[in-house]
């Protein structure tokens, strides 16, 4: 099998981003985007995914982190579709829950080439931290939209805020981890009834 890696960079005059996948990796994580909470959200996707991943970012940080993050889930998508390629003998629907002490979050997604993002996640907080909460939907958005994932998360329990959304991004990783992998049953065949994602 051809090693599924990829890298992209995305340059705006709001942001520089540089983003490394390795699908078939054992975890390792390197983040430093600048938005520490986006870091550790990243640390999830790495070690449940077990998906390596180097990501730097460099953002205009002194208006706030919505560029930033962004941009970073814009590169992520991007990145995790070149690292697929045509999807050959994947796996592609992936399901998870993932609980977090009281909180509990499940994640259901398809690789389907057709982006969509159901979002059902109550954050009862604007912020964690400094990181504003809003922006988990929007990064996850921007994975939806250049990764053409069909996303849908649902939260069936949850108060504290931090907690909702690192069970989120575990549920996330871990349903990504099922999604790419290789069916070996399938013999490298696209998983799809009309022979094209």
């Amino acid at each position: 099998m051809e090693p599924r890696i990829a890298s992209t960079v995305r340059t705006t005059r709001e942001t520089d981003i540089q983003i490394r996948l390795d699908l078939d990796g054992t975890g390792r994580v390197q983040a430093e985007t600048g938005v520490p909470f986006l870091d550790h959200m990243l640390a999830q996707i790495a070690t449940h995914g077990l998906i390596d991943i180097d990501v730097s970012a460099q953002g205009d940080l002194h208006i706030d982190d919505h560029h930033t993050n962004e941009d970073v889930g814009i590169a992520f998508g991007q990145c995790l579709a070149k690292a697929l390629g045509d999807k050959r003998g994947i796996s592609r629907f992936g399901h998870f829950a993932a609980p977090l002490d009281e909180a509990l979050v499940q994640v259901v997604l398809d690789l389907s080439g057709r982006p969509h993002l159901s979002y059902g996640l109550e954050i009862p907080t604007q912020r964690v931290g400094s990181y504003d909460t809003q922006l988990v939907r929007e990064f996850y958005q921007a994975v939806v939209n250049n990764s053409s994932m069909t996303l849908h998360l649902r939260q069936w329990a949850g108060i504290n805020s931090h907690h909702i959304i690192e069970a989120s991004f575990k549920a996330f990783a871990r349903a990504l981890r099922l999604a790419v992998e290789i069916d070996p049953r399938r013999a490298g065949s696209l998983p799809s009834s009309k022979g094209a994602l």
